[in-house]
């Protein structure tokens, strides 16, 4: 009974050595992680006011939050007697380890982040990537989804396009067709200009500003190429294309306009 009653007085000893630590401990914990909360809302607030897309902005919330955590954390783990040192080098160790196994994934994060901060394009743009060309459907932390004309979906890791150059056809709002005709040496430019211009203000979906090029591009040895140059919404680029050339040779055909086939010299009317 000596030896239990000795034990006793050391684990009571030792409750009242600890307990003000362990309360202490407690006591930062509840409280740290009630302020991490608040300013984790705080910061996604203010990144909300200066413009930042949703992704970035619930990202680098959590990313902040998960950082005043692991503060708290140490921070109760010191209070409680822990040896902090210890810990904060087995956390900058696995770090370590995990970002040389993630080298390339993390190179396409931090690609992620620049776009969504810089934004060189938004969801909805035409672009193209190292000649891979669509619409993006979604913006993600590792990659950016493009959809084609064709509706192909092509998965580009954002580090391929931090390192590429990026050709953004939405930026401006509007984008140029670009139309050629083979025009024999014998009919009139001038004749034909006004056809097409006519076509063109006839053809909906068009646009009157940037006032739209027509004009002689090159002369060959069989024919004088023309190059029409209207401007379109990026949206509407196929289907104006497409109504603008059927039109062309609705107008063409009208006025007995004749071609040059680039096949041969021959000459002939165009058809309806």
């Amino acid at each position: 009974m000596p030896n239990l009653e000795k034990y006793l007085e050391l684990i009571l000893a030792n409750i009242i050595a600890y307990a003000p630590k362990l309360v202490g401990a407690i006591a930062v914990l509840i409280i740290g992680f009630w302020i991490a909360k608040k300013l984790e809302k705080a910061v996604i607030e203010r990144l909300k006011r200066s413009n930042f897309s949703p992704e970035i902005t619930s990202f680098l919330g959590s990313i902040f939050g998960i950082a005043l955590k692991i503060a708290i954390l140490l921070m109760a783990a010191g209070i409680a007697g822990f040896d902090t040192s210890a810990l904060v080098g087995m956390l900058a160790a696995a770090g370590f380890a995990v970002g040389l196994a993630l080298q390339g994934g993390l190179g396409n994060f931090a690609s992620g982040i620049l776009i969504l901060i810089f934004k060189p394009y938004k969801v909805g743009d035409w672009i193209d990537i190292n000649g891979k060309f669509g619409k993006v459907e979604e913006i993600q932390i590792f990659n950016t989804i493009l959809v084609t004309p064709g509706h192909k979906t092509l998965i580009i890791p954002n580090a391929q396009v931090t390192s590429q150059i990026v050709t953004n056809y939405s930026k401006k709002g509007f984008i140029r067709l670009e139309i050629d005709i083979h025009m024999p040496y014998e009919e009139s430019f001038p004749k034909i200009k006004g056809i097409i211009e006519q076509v063109l203000e006839k053809t909906p979906l068009v646009l009157n500003e940037p006032v739209p090029q027509i004009g002689i591009e090159t002369f060959d040895n069989f024919f004088v190429k023309i190059s029409v140059k209207p401007y379109v919404k990026p949206d509407d680029y196929w289907d104006v294309t497409y109504d603008i050339r059927s039109r062309l040779k609705a107008a063409f055909s009208a006025n007995h306009i004749t071609v040059t086939y680039p096949e041969s010299v021959r000459q002939g009317e165009i058809g309806g």
